[in-house]
């Protein structure tokens, strides 16, 4: 039973930003865990063991509550769920795939046009209305997410500037790579849009188990068929798998499945192209790799487009879910 608390209710910018701002943090580390395993182990198999063991650290948390609240769910939220696991399952095999095939930055410039998706359909099917500053706040937040994508094939060489990789996206044998770093684009703004449809009326820790485990035995099969083996790898490989699915998806992606039930699936799309602005940061303070001008520029810009989407995007006080 879901009840509001009236002594609990904060204004709520400062709550989803700060929910927000933690999962953006925590899905920019992402691509070094992925880089690092992907030196010896297949992308598939990533993938598969990513959403395996976040499953795992979500099943005591989903079985908790569903001891507490026991729930019969209906056509249309089994319906939701199983979109909602199979959108993801499917983006993570697309997205991670495409890096074997493409440079980080193409694909990077096209998995970040998910809130693009998000925005054009979420009227029509989640009935919630784009204000202005979504709008303006989209615009300039996914140009400086292409931006910052592109920027590792942007140079300036005796005062001329290009960039050598942005107009060869689905050219030569960069393609294959770039169409699924496109499609997890558009599987990654199919997760978000069920999510939204269903989150308001299922917690947050069986959400997150269910959908999760969706994604994690639909991977698995895909492995299996693939016929890819799981076992026999160093086991550095399987701590930065365990690392991805703790740190990104567990924290990460729950982050943003929690402000789904609060927020309009196309603000919370935008919020993703925080993504590369935080692996910069992390890069910098981790690695010592300074940011180029480029990439400092499109981080204000996504920064800035963040900011202004903010604006009206919520309701004023968020609801505090407590189980009975």
């Amino acid at each position: 039973m879901r009840e509001v608390i009236p002594d609990k209710q904060v204004d709520n910018r400062a709550k989803y930003l700060a929910g927000l701002f933690a999962g953006i943090l925590a899905v920019s580390t992402a691509s070094f865990f992925i880089r690092f395993a992907q030196q010896e182990v297949p992308s598939l198999v990533i993938a598969a063991g990513r959403m395996t063991f976040a499953t795992l650290l979500m099943l005591p948390f989903g079985l908790a509550e569903l001891k507490r609240n026991p729930t019969a769910f209906n056509k249309k939220q089994i319906f939701h769920l199983g979109f909602a696991g199979a959108a993801l399952g499917m983006h993570f095999a697309a997205w991670i795939t495409s890096l074997e095939y493409t440079s980080i930055a193409s694909s990077v410039v096209l998995v970040t046009t998910a809130p693009l998706w998000v925005a054009l359909v979420s009227p029509a099917l989640l009935k919630e209305r784009l204000t202005k500053p979504v709008v303006i706040g989209l615009l300039i937040a996914l140009v400086g997410g292409i931006i910052v994508g592109g920027s590792g094939s942007c140079s300036t060489v005796q005062g001329k500037f290009t960039c050598s990789g942005i107009g060869d996206l689905f050219a030569g044998s960069h393609s294959l790579g770039n169409l699924l770093a496109f499609a997890g684009a558009l599987l990654s703004g199919a997760y978000l849009i069920a999510g939204r449809k269903v989150r308001n009326t299922i917690s947050l820790p069986l959400y997150t188990l269910i959908v999760y485990g969706i994604a994690a035995f639909l991977l698995s099969m895909m492995v299996v068929l693939k016929g890819d083996k799981v076992t026999g790898y160093a086991t550095i490989s399987y701590v930065w798998v365990l690392a991805l699915a703790l740190i990104p998806q567990a924290v990460g992606h729950t982050a943003f499945n929690w402000a789904l039930k609060y927020l309009p699936a196309a603000f919370v799309s935008i919020a993703l192209l925080g993504e590369p602005v935080g692996t910069i940061i992390l890069a910098a303070l981790l690695l010592h790799e300074a940011p180029t001008f480029l990439e400092m520029m499109g981080g204000l810009m996504v920064l800035i487009g963040i900011a202004v989407a903010t604006r009206k995007a919520a309701p004023k006080k968020i609801e505090y879910e407590k189980s009975q």
